[in-house]
């Protein structure tokens, strides 16, 4: 075994252990917590935080982590608010409840339902549905009334998913993608309650995911897609970026445009629910090897690319855009930082895919990313990576960093991330 083979092999097995040990320190008495550091709005039960580990839990059958997971979406259910919506995070030690911020989280009730029908079909646990079946069912509703137009894409507010100090909004691809799944999903669970299938349910994730085809992948030469949103602005959009057609699926749509840049996560989600055929996987997978701040020597995927630069005119709207102090400095957060937590999701799809290497080539990243020292100690889970200086950046002891170790590792040992058919077969 070479040198470098060894060295790879050494972190892997030590950034599993350690990565199960964080998952467990994360675990409550009312679900997991985003973060074990000390940081008041990271020991907080969160929604998509909550899933993305219980997903992980799920694949490790460790028993613990899983009963962990159930309680994860009970203490979300409990804390259900008047219209359906799901909170983004619960505070259980003080009482508080959080939806959002500016505003609301659409995302919390996407994994929310994800979560649920995840955590039944691995387990079995009907009890469980059936607590949890009118819950879903009011969130549902709500996801639906989202649509605003009822021409069957969700509208997401700037700031209303996971990059929630980033500059896109309007008809989000990521966004669509999890609640596409949602319905497939809910499909899946009311089928085998109804002992047949919910026609509309059916036709409605069949059309999203024709919308989804239509609007944010653009084709080469004059052809307009039958289902395109808007024509005009998608013949705009692909005349504006031509050098995106054919490479990358398109992050977002709005009545003001198209966005650009590459949403790793989103174009990772396309192919990991068999939206993309095959030729778009190889597309996305050969820009992904064009981005020049993915290095051998910590392979990780950036949230969004290219960079927002100051020189850039979106550089003005996303200064503004924050919480509390700026984060998106050049190759920091979400503006080109790079993601284990992104980088888990692509490993589960290269392993769902075949591609042993490469899959294997990026987990060692992730164990080579959560080993990063912070506050002068290693093995710090930071939630991101610089982009340009690979060193640690955000919180430490980031449960959804180590949930992505634990994720890549078992796909790579042939687990599927989610359970069931991701055709909408079910």
């Amino acid at each position: 075994m070479s040198q470098q083979r060894q060295s790879d092999e050494q972190v892997m097995a030590e950034g599993h252990t350690r990565a199960l040990a964080l998952l467990h320190e994360c675990c409550s008495e009312d679900g997991f917590l985003a973060s074990s550091s000390q940081q008041d709005n990271y020991r907080r039960v969160w929604a998509r935080d909550g899933v993305i580990i219980g997903l992980a839990a799920l694949m490790s059958g460790d028993k613990e982590l899983i009963a962990c997971f159930r309680r994860t979406l009970m203490t979300l259910a409990r804390h259900q608010g008047p219209h359906g919506e799901i909170p983004s995070n619960v505070d259980t030690v003080l009482g508080r409840v959080s939806y959002g911020g500016t505003t609301g989280r659409v995302d919390a009730d996407l994994w929310f339902i994800i979560g649920c029908v995840q955590y039944w079909r691995a387990t079995g646990d009907d009890s469980f549905l059936d607590d949890l079946l009118p819950v879903m069912e009011r969130v549902n509703f709500l996801l639906g009334a989202w649509e605003f137009n009822n021409r069957g894409l969700l509208y997401i507010p700037q700031t209303g998913d996971w990059a929630d100090e980033y500059i896109h909004h309007g008809y989000v691809l990521y966004d669509q993608l999890l609640y596409l799944e949602t319905q497939r999903a809910f499909h899946a669970v009311l089928r085998q309650r109804q002992h047949a299938p919910d026609q509309l349910l059916e036709e409605k994730a069949t059309r999203l995911k024709h919308l989804i085809l239509a609007n944010y992948w653009f084709n080469h030469g004059e052809e307009v897609p039958d289902d395109v949103y808007h024509e005009v602005l998608y013949r705009k959009a692909r005349e504006a970026a031509p050098h995106t057609a054919g490479q990358y699926w398109m992050s977002f749509f709005s009545p003001q445009g198209y966005g650009y840049r590459f949403d790793a996560l989103a174009n990772i989600l396309v192919s990991l629910l068999n939206v993309a055929d095959d030729g778009q996987r190889d597309a996305m997978d050969q820009y992904i090897g064009t981005i020049d701040i993915i290095s051998d020597e910590l392979p990780l995927l950036p949230a969004f690319f290219p960079a927002v630069e100051p020189i850039d005119k979106d550089w003005e709207e996303l200064q503004i855009s924050f919480s509390y102090t700026f984060k998106n400095h050049p190759y920091e957060f979400h503006n080109a930082g790079l993601w284990p937590m992104v980088t888990g999701f692509y490993v589960a799809d290269l392993a769902a895919r075949g591609r042993q290497d490469m899959a294997r080539r990026f987990l060692v990243g992730i164990h080579r990313a959560n080993a990063l020292e912070m506050n002068g100690e290693p093995w710090g889970f930071p939630e991101y990576v610089h982009g340009r200086r690979l060193i640690a950046g955000g919180t430490r002891h980031q449960a959804w960093s180590a949930a992505a170790a634990v994720i890549g590792h078992h796909a790579l040992e042939g687990m599927p991330l989610l359970q069931g058919d991701t055709d909408g077969r079910n």
